[in-house]
């Protein structure tokens, strides 16, 4: 493959190169994903150890909801309201705090099971008001013309921690034991605080409100006005509420007695997207991201229904790493759209939005997986919610299409974000040439 055709599939490292609070949050981000997803897997799994049951590993996600819809809708207009890196780094070492307690719980000489509950609550939280500060930082640091390719990078920073994470956390708990998972989340949460301080101050855009519920009612009007956004929200909950099965996994490798490979299967989703990612470098040429969006979800939920069907455990994984690949090219796209069409003085507050449908989804759908699957059996969990999944999406695209028409070159909204982001710009470096 000649250097142009290489260079033309590998990530674009523009944002990487252009913004110094991009790689922080890059750095941040690796480490942080990869201590969350050790305690991400333990956690289930010591609850599967303590009680033996779907229902109780699936609850998990029922206890996480109601903190996550609250926290997420305010922690979206708190963003809008205060700087930025202050709740990212207040938020990061709270975080922490709740890990510490996963550790002395697991060091105690019989564990408790209703602290797991606890710290699920506290994490989804602390997660609600943190990631719409996160995710409205990601459009004032890096230039309009490399928001796809942020997406990209930051996809991988998510997909290292997603493979590492779990494939040592199967190994780390086996051999060492669950307070040992812990500790390493605990370590990775004060390096991730030693980062977040390093930051640039974000102070809030001008003409900035107070967080209440008439802010959160101003987001949630704005974009119920936007076809493309709403589409991407109702896509995202689709796919994760009918075809989200990480509560259930355990349950698989006993069923196709591979215990051994469950660390795999957790991180093999994680390997497909990365190896998108790996190959991204021509998302920066597309601008029709609704149809990223779209074919990304339904590839999910076909590969995930076949994951259902199959028996042999290599076939099982090849499935969960097409998903991964489907999933992260959905992903892609709906990050460009919400970063190239959203006003910045309504960025955090369409972030906890973002949230809502890019986690409530997936708690959900734990929720379901392990209720269907103590009903009916784990494969059928699997392979139902999967072809539900495909159909819903259809239906979706059928019913806005303007997330299918949507175009990054024509589309007003993404006109006007990225004419006030070249002012922006201007008034910081008047000597700046737009790109």
């Amino acid at each position: 493959m000649s250097t142009s055709r290489l260079t033309a599939v590998l990530p674009d490292l523009a944002p990487w190169r252009s913004s110094r609070d991009f790689r922080l949050l890059f750095y941040q981000g690796t480490v942080t994903f990869f201590g969350s997803f050790m305690a991400m897997i333990a956690l289930p799994l010591q609850i599967k150890h303590l009680t033996g049951s779907p229902l109780a590993v699936g609850a998990m996600g029922a206890v996480e909801l109601v903190p996550l819809v609250v926290c997420g809708l305010y922690g979206g207009a708190l963003a809008d309201a205060v700087d930025r890196r202050r709740l990212i780094l207040l938020t990061e070492a709270g975080l922490g705090l709740l890990a510490l307690l996963l550790l002395v719980n697991a060091l105690l000489p019989e564990p408790l099971l209703w602290p797991l509950y606890v710290v699920a609550a506290g994490v989804s939280a602390l997660t609600g008001l943190q990631r719409p500060a996160l995710d409205s930082l990601m459009a004032r640091i890096v230039p309009h013309d490399q928001l796809s390719a942020a997406a990209a990078l930051n996809g991988l920073r998510y997909q290292f921690g997603a493979i590492a994470g779990p494939a040592l956390a199967g190994v780390v708990v086996a051999w060492a034991g669950y307070a040992c998972a812990y500790a390493v989340t605990v370590s990775g949460f004060l390096v991730s605080v030693l980062l977040c301080a390093r930051l640039r101050p974000a102070p809030p855009a001008g003409g900035a409100v107070r967080p209440s519920l008439r802010a959160i009612g101003e987001g949630a009007r704005y974009a119920w006005s936007r076809p493309v956004l709403l589409g991407t929200y109702a896509v995202d909950l689709a796919a994760m509420f009918f075809a989200f099965p990480n509560a259930i996994l355990p349950f698989l490798a006993d069923e196709l007695d591979a215990v051994w490979a469950l660390g795999l299967m957790y991180a093999a989703g994680a390997v497909g997207s990365l190896v998108l990612g790996m190959t991204s470098g021509w998302v920066s040429r597309v601008r029709r991201h609704g149809l990223l969006v779209v074919f990304g979800a339904a590839a999910w939920g076909l590969a995930i229904a076949a994951a259902g069907w199959f028996s042999g455990i290599w076939l099982v994984l090849l499935c969960l790493a097409v998903a991964g690949a489907g999933d992260m090219l959905s992903g892609l796209g709906r990050a460009t759209i919400w970063n190239q069409t959203i006003p910045e003085e309504l960025r955090g507050r369409l972030a906890g939005i973002e949230v809502l449908s890019y986690s409530v989804g997936p708690q959900l759908g734990q929720v379901r997986a392990g209720t269907m699957a103590g009903w009916t059996g784990t494969r059928p969990a699997f392979w139902s919610g999967g072809l539900a999944c495909v159909a819903s999406v259809a239906v979706l695209a059928a019913l806005l299409p303007k997330l299918i028409s949507y175009d990054a070159g024509t589309d007003e909204d993404a006109l006007r974000r990225r004419a006030a982001r070249e002012e922006a710009d201007r008034e910081e470096d008047p000597d700046r040439i737009p790109s």
